[in-house]
């Protein structure tokens, strides 16, 4: 795995450490229901239109970076809702990506579209921290444990998008209970993107009757 990922990982499980037993979601939503990111989508196909999930996405590994208070994603959720994406997903790593939680939850009170929690998940207690509908979960990292994370995040009330970068993890993905597999075409070990992956992979997901595949770039 690339140094730049091992980096966040590393980060991640040090931040995680400061957690203790028990977490506190930030500023929890007490009358929180889940926004139907399939349904929103079938929605939009049947209209026509291709669904397209916009992200609010403060920097990339070794790239400038902007910086995006919650006010300004929130703001910037409501020009993408306005301008027709299907949901928005949003980076909470805070490090390398300079994302926040504070801004997954301006997102998500600002727009009525389904919002996709996108960060190095690796720990059951992340699961707690803050609540969106959809939360992204990457096969290369979690491994074997990711059925077991598909299912909580299931029990929790998230709607888990499985993210996979070759046929072992897709077969991993097909194996959970997950109904989203994403296709990412940046390899983990180089950092490079090579778009015969979607060509390779979506293939062999459509063989099987989930209720939607992505392909993200």
């Amino acid at each position: 795995m690339h140094d730049s990922i091992l980096h966040i990982l590393n980060t991640t499980k040090t931040r995680i450490q400061a957690f203790g037993a028990d977490v506190h979601k930030e500023d929890p939503q007490p009358q929180f229901q889940k926004r139907d990111f399939i349904a929103a989508v079938t929605a939009v196909r049947a209209d026509g239109r291709v669904p397209v999930i916009a992200e609010v996405k403060p920097a990339s590994p070794g790239k400038s970076f902007r910086d995006i208070p919650p006010a300004v994603a929130a703001e910037l959720a409501w020009e993408m809702e306005e301008a027709g994406a299907v949901a928005i997903s949003v980076l909470t790593e805070p490090g390398v990506f300079r994302g926040s939680l504070e801004n997954l939850n301006a997102v998500r009170k600002t727009v009525c579209l389904p919002v996709l929690r996108k960060d190095f998940i690796i720990d059951r207690r992340q699961l707690e921290e803050a609540e969106s509908d959809l939360i992204l979960l990457i096969a290369g990292i979690l491994g074997k444990e990711l059925d077991a994370f598909v299912d909580l995040a299931l029990e929790k009330g998230f709607e888990p998008l499985v993210e996979v970068h070759n046929r072992e993890e897709l077969e991993l993905a097909l194996e959970t209970g997950t109904k989203l597999i994403g296709i990412n075409n940046r390899n983990f070990e180089t950092l490079n993107i090579d778009l015969a992956t979607t060509e390779e992979l979506a293939p062999l997901i459509r063989e099987y009757d989930l209720d939607l595949s992505l392909i993200h770039i």
